[in-house]
Parts: structure tokens; C-alpha cells; sequence
């Protein structure tokens, strides 16, 4: 992800948070994975988040939680051009994978270890994976 002006920052966080909650939705993501995909220990602090974005005001992300983001949109918009019908794409995040980098577990499976670059390597995947 390249480099984020502070001032800009803000801006990117409240939109940002909107999309990661939209796509969550589509995922059917428990509150416990969204926090381990968006690198937060505390619920109150997702909870915080998630009403100030949704309100439209102002919230400041850090590098590190906008970096999760951007991977997650990178994934959500691979997945659903290499799977275009909603559906299909939504249900292949749960599924379980034989890729050698998932290793018979689901792509969320790794996307929810904590591991930001675990994010890195599923965008990378789909993104080969499109050619």
C-alpha cells in the first residue's frame, strides 16, 4: 500500500471502515473476525469505529488497520471477478481450499489468523490467480 498523508488519513478511514463493514456483511463475518482481519484486540474499539463511520464522522485509522483494509477490498474484488456470480464468491471464502497455501482450511481461515501478512498472501493468490 503506498504511503497515506496524515491529512488525507481521515478521509480514507471513514470509507474505508464503511466498505470493510459492507464486505463483512456479505461474508457473514462473526464480530471476532473482523476484529482479527482488522488487527483490533478490543471490541469497544471496533464498536467505536464502526458507529463514527457510520455517522460519517471523523475517525483516524492507523497505516496498519487502512493496510488490512486495502488487502481485504484487493481480495473481495479478485474473488468476485474470478467468481462473478455473488454467490459463489461470498460462499468460497468459507469454504475449504486444497491450494497448497491454504492447506485444506478456508481462505478466511487464513485471512482471520492475526497475521496481516496472511492478508498479503491471499490478495497475492487471487491476484495470480486472474493472471
Amino acid at each position: 500500500m503506498a504511503k497515506t498523508a496524515p491529512a488525507r488519513r481521515p478521509d480514507l478511514s471513514g470509507s474505508g471502515l464503511r466498505t470493510f463493514s459492507n464486505i463483512a456483511e456479505r461474508w457473514s463475518l462473526s464480530e471476532q473476525q473482523q476484529m482479527k482481519i482488522l488487527g483490533v484486540e478490543s471490541r469497544s474499539t471496533l464498536h467505536s469505529w464502526k458507529s463514527k463511520a457510520k455517522a460519517r464522522q471523523q475517525i483516524k485509522l492507523g497505516r496498519d488497520t487502512l493496510e488490512r483494509i486495502s488487502y481485504v477490498l484487493g481480495i473481495y474484488k479478485a474473488i468476485n471477478i474470478l467468481l462473478p456470480i455473488a454467490e459463489r464468491a461470498d460462499r468460497w471464502m468459507h469454504a475449504p481450499n486444497d491450494a497448497p497455501i491454504f492447506g485444506g482450511k478456508s481462505a478466511l481461515d487464513r485471512l482471520t489468523s492475526g497475521n496481516v501478512s496472511d492478508l498479503f498472501i491471499v490478495r497475492q493468490y487471487l491476484d495470480a490467480e486472474r493472471g
